[in-house]
């Protein structure tokens, strides 16, 4: 069952998503974080994704009604990112899907794609009700988290032949984590690029590395969404 759009509060201000409601009415709840391409079919579809799974996924619109399909346009929009209104957005979100009749976790799952991968991670350390966050090559040099802050388990996925988020940042992203005293589970995977999860990108997809994060996140959320 396809999902629809929807309008959310954002700090008094309405904030816009794509929510996806699994056929049996409800569910634990899903945040789902774009690329740098916008609020795109693609991540519509992992919401459905998730729905069918039987969660409850709401993707937060970041950019405000832009998308695009050139990668230099969509580099500007994510260096023109507004931080702090896309924390309010992030934390609009949650607020909402919690507040949702369908949601029957007391907590909701992160997961961000690039640009959302970092955003994923940011909104686990700015908001308690982050259950488990999950990130797939995440990467935005103005996005700053406070790991000193984070309280849900991460579970992130980058890519060897990544060359935003090489292994060397992924493996000190997780040094970084457990230096913090964090639970992290980092794997880069072998022989992959870059949005290597987007089956829209026939370049870079890999269905069978992408097949088995899905898995692994799937019951990373069954463990820690509740």
């Amino acid at each position: 069952m396809p999902g629809s759009m929807v309008t959310f509060p954002v700090n008094g201000k309405p904030g816009n998503g794509y929510l996806a409601v699994p056929e049996s009415g409800g569910g634990p709840g899903v945040i789902v974080i774009q690329e740098w391409w916008g609020l795109v079919d693609h991540i519509k579809d992992v919401a459905d994704r998730f729905a069918a799974e039987g969660f409850v996924a709401l993707a937060p619109d970041m950019y405000h009604g832009e998308s695009t399909s050139s990668p230099d346009d969509a580099g500007k929009l994510m260096m023109a990112l507004d931080i702090d209104r896309a924390a309010k957005d992030l934390s609009g979100a949650i607020g909402y899907l919690l507040g949702r009749d369908e949601v029957t976790s007391s907590t909701v799952g992160t997961v961000g794609f690039c640009m959302g991968g970092q955003l994923s991670l940011y909104a686990a350390c700015e908001n308690a009700s982050v259950g488990g966050c999950v990130i797939f090559y995440g990467i935005h040099p103005n996005v700053k988290p406070n790991l000193s802050a984070l309280k849900a388990p991460v579970l992130g996925f980058f890519a060897e032949k990544d060359e935003f988020v090489p292994p060397a940042a992924a493996k000190q992203f997780e040094a970084d984590l457990q230096a913090a005293g964090k639970s992290a589970d980092i794997t880069v995977l072998e022989g992959v690029d870059h949005a290597f999860f987007n089956d829209t990108r026939d370049a870079v997809y890999d269905p069978a590395h992408a097949s088995t994060c899905w898995s692994r996140m799937l019951g990373f959320y069954r463990e820690h969404v509740r």
